[in-house]
């Protein structure tokens, strides 16, 4: 027999007039995209390859499928699927998905949260910044430039300048490791650059942005371009990512790409994830071997996005954690 115990925790971590008002802001971004004739597209959560990202941690789940016992990856994100859905001819497309990132439970995050993510074919990286921005300030219910505050675009060596003092292309590794060891409180012996650059940039330079208006930051180092292009940074001809993310309120909300069409240069961006993955002593993540022969096959150029819809409409309602306006946020789900 069953014991039914009376715990409180069945309940919803959102109000019920919150998720009144979620619904509504979600039929405002589905009318945002209809205006634009961008499809709405539905994607498998279940996947027979993962983010390979270092510092992602997917979820797996074994399951019987037609060829037998097979390991399955709950998604990250959307991408790989609606790739392959541009590389058969969608044109633009848009999706509203559940996503899953392991470990990944707070204030700002989620086990389970909803992404946001939209792809133009033919549409460039500050196209896809515009239009992005449209759609923020449109669920936030502001005007740019009145109570959004003005747009301001920063490329990321600039903002390391500005904030720290340094250049984070040039700087020894050494001295990066001392510096985000002294803001973190924590030794960085052995850190590699990436990891020294992501803490000192969530700790001493993220908090600082969108303050007084929508932020994007531009030019990531050329090792965090995951899916975008690569381009010269003018300034000294350094490789850089071909990619934004965008911040409010010291949130960040939005990453978006000037995506990668090569089939072989992802391949290979995989296998160097699947590497350091290793050294790192993480578990490898299986290569979606379906998205490189889409991208073989051929996907037009163009540029995504995914947005951390909750995040988005936590502050659009003025909530202050991502649970308060989830039904069933973690660990209550």
């Amino acid at each position: 027999m069953v014991t039914i115990m009376q715990e409180t925790d069945w309940r919803p971590t959102a109000s019920l007039e919150t998720l009144r008002e979620r619904a509504r802001l979600l039929a405002d971004v589905r009318a945002f995209f209809a205006q634009r004739e961008v499809l709405e597209v539905e994607t498998p959560v279940l996947g027979h390859g993962g983010s390979t990202d270092l510092h992602l941690a997917s979820l797996s789940a074994e399951a019987t499928t037609p060829a037998g016992r097979e390991r399955l990856w709950l998604q990250t994100s959307p991408e790989f699927a609606m790739k392959r859905l541009l590389a058969a001819g969608s044109g633009p497309i848009f999706q509203l998905a559940h996503c899953f990132r392991d470990g990944e439970v707070g204030r700002r995050h989620n086990l389970e949260f909803t992404m946001l993510e939209w792809y133009r074919p033919g549409l460039s990286l500050d196209g896809l910044i515009e239009e992005t921005v449209e759609l923020v300030c449109r669920v936030l219910g502001r005007e740019l430039g009145d109570e959004a505050g003005p747009l301001r675009r920063h490329r990321y060596r600039e903002l390391f300048r500005e904030h720290l003092a340094i250049d984070p292309f040039t700087t020894p590794l050494a001295e990066l490791r001392r510096l985000a060891g002294e803001r973190g409180g924590l030794s960085m012996a052995g850190a590699p650059r990436d990891d020294c650059l992501d803490l000192l940039m969530s700790l001493a330079i993220e908090p600082h942005l969108g303050r007084e208006g929508i932020e994007v930051v531009v030019d990531y180092p050329a090792s965090q371009a995951a899916l975008a292009r690569r381009h010269r940074d003018p300034e000294d001809g350094e490789w850089v990512a071909s990619r934004f993310e965008l911040y409010l309120e010291g949130l960040e909300l939005a990453n978006g790409y000037d995506e990668l069409t090569d089939a072989a240069e992802q391949a290979a961006r995989f296998a160097e994830d699947n590497a350091a993955r290793r050294a790192a002593g993480l578990p490898e993540v299986d290569i979606d071997a379906r998205l490189l022969a889409a991208l073989a096959q051929g996907m037009p150029e163009g540029s995504g996005v995914a947005l951390g819809i909750d995040r988005l409409i936590q502050l659009s309602l003025g909530k202050s954690s991502v649970a308060e306006v989830m039904a069933f946020a973690t660990p209550r789900c």
